[in-house]
């Protein structure tokens, strides 16, 4: 990954580590609150679909990754008692050769999370594979850490729909000024400003002023 330089080099690299391991995709998932970034080599259909469905809600792998922090093997097998929910979310990833793999999650501060996941078409890929979940943390830590320096454009982003004085008023904070500053920038009242101010933190899922600029900034939207 240290020789990778570009978006394509990035990606050139995960699959050839993901071939080498056996498996046939790829899946790096940065979460935090409502918004997910992703870049993969999922089909793209399913990609669409994923984020449009909003998936990591009810996806099992991402779930099992947020209560166990550590590398875990998983498979699409149908169990009894498996609600139809998620009987049908499996249903609709196998159709896509989405049916087993390894995934690799790591806390990355402040309430984030990350996730390096490799998937096969094949029923149990994961199983019986021999690998340390404290090597695999700290490898996909180095690489979460080369991406996040890169600024590797993601394949797949959150939809966040936010209006046009919420995106002024988060680019005004961005650049220092306070809400009092806006509402005299942008000639209406402090109230407003901290309305618009608000309803941008809820739009990406943030309680803080600062997490919600920082986070327009990555996807873009500042």
């Amino acid at each position: 990954m240290s020789l990778a330089h570009d978006d394509a080099a990035v990606a050139d690299v995960l699959q050839k580590m993901t071939s080498d391991a056996g498996f046939s995709y790829f899946a790096y998932l940065n979460l935090q609150a409502e918004t997910q970034t992703a870049i993969s080599t999922y089909p793209k259909e399913w990609q669409v679909r994923y984020f449009e469905k909003k998936f990591a809600h009810i996806d099992p792998v991402v779930l099992n990754a947020k209560s166990r922090p550590e590398a875990f093997a998983w498979s699409n097998t149908v169990t009894p008692g498996m609600t139809k929910e998620r009987r049908a979310f499996y249903g609709e990833a196998s159709e896509f050769g989405i049916r087993s793999g390894i995934s690799v999650p790591i806390n990355t501060g402040f309430g984030r999370m990350a996730m390096l996941t490799l998937a096969s078409d094949e029923p149990n890929a994961g199983e019986g594979l021999d690998f340390s979940p404290v090597m695999a943390a700290a490898s996909f830590g180095q690489v979460h850490s080369r991406m996040e320096v890169m600024r590797v454009r993601p394949t797949r982003v959150t939809r966040i729909r936010m209006k046009a004085n919420e995106l002024t008023c988060l680019r005004w904070c961005s650049e220092g000024k306070t809400a009092r500053d806006i509402a005299d920038i942008e000639n209406t009242t402090y109230g407003n400003v901290r309305f618009f101010i608000r309803n941008a933190k809820n739009a990406l899922g943030v309680t803080s002023l600062a997490q919600a600029t920082a986070l327009a900034k990555e996807l873009g939207l500042i």
